[in-house]
């Protein structure tokens, strides 16, 4: 079985939310085309609550800097996908009524969580792997915001976890900060993670 994976398609990483990623809504209408070439759509969700760690207001800081968790380093962001604010809610063209699983991520006030499958200290499961599996996923495809955090974090766990992964990168839009969409495919092409 084949999975499709919408990775955080929602307001605040499309044009004028929070966290903007430059044409976030442009690739919405494609992605409801491909929901059914797949057996299984599943789309993630960011719902942080309010004063989460990886927010730069939580610390005093400023946006984009970096400070060191205790589970390694980590950008603080603007405040974004509030749990139950419209910037956490999906971008209103997105055909969520496809989709066979809603995976909210990084709810956990101390810890962020880029990945569909782990929280960022890579260790702490978020179900995916389970619902997957049990469902007998082998085959995953991602799409969505951003290609360089939450779509490559997600393609590599998938990837490390012995899924057939691939990102279609035509349907995927990034926040490309300090190189970080090069280093992003760098670690995909090397974790043998298909870019379509």
């Amino acid at each position: 079985m084949r999975a499709l994976i919408v990775v955080d398609v929602q307001n605040d990483f499309c044009p004028g939310g929070a966290l903007a990623v430059a044409g976030g809504d442009e690739i919405v209408a494609q992605i409801n085309n491909r929901m059914a070439d797949f057996d299984a759509v599943i789309l993630t969700q960011d719902w942080h609550p309010a004063g989460h760690s990886s927010f730069a207001s939580s610390h005093k800081a400023d946006v984009f800097s970096s400070i060191e968790m205790p589970y390694g380093p980590q950008v603080l962001w603007p405040d974004h996908c509030v749990q139950g604010s419209f910037g956490a809610a999906f971008h209103k063209d997105l055909a969520t009524d496809r989709a066979d699983l809603i995976l909210r991520k990084g709810y956990r006030p101390g810890i962020d969580s880029y990945s569909a499958f782990f929280e960022n200290d890579r260790s702490t499961a978020t179900g995916l792997e389970g619902y997957l599996k049990t469902r007998g996923v082998r085959d995953v495809t991602f799409v969505g915001l951003a290609t360089d955090y939450c779509v490559a974090y997600s393609a590599l766990d998938a990837a490390r976890l012995g899924f057939a992964v691939s990102v279609d990168t035509a349907l995927c839009r990034a926040i490309d900060m300090g190189g970080s969409l090069d280093q992003a495919r760098r670690d995909m092409v090397a974790a043998k993670v298909s870019l379509l």
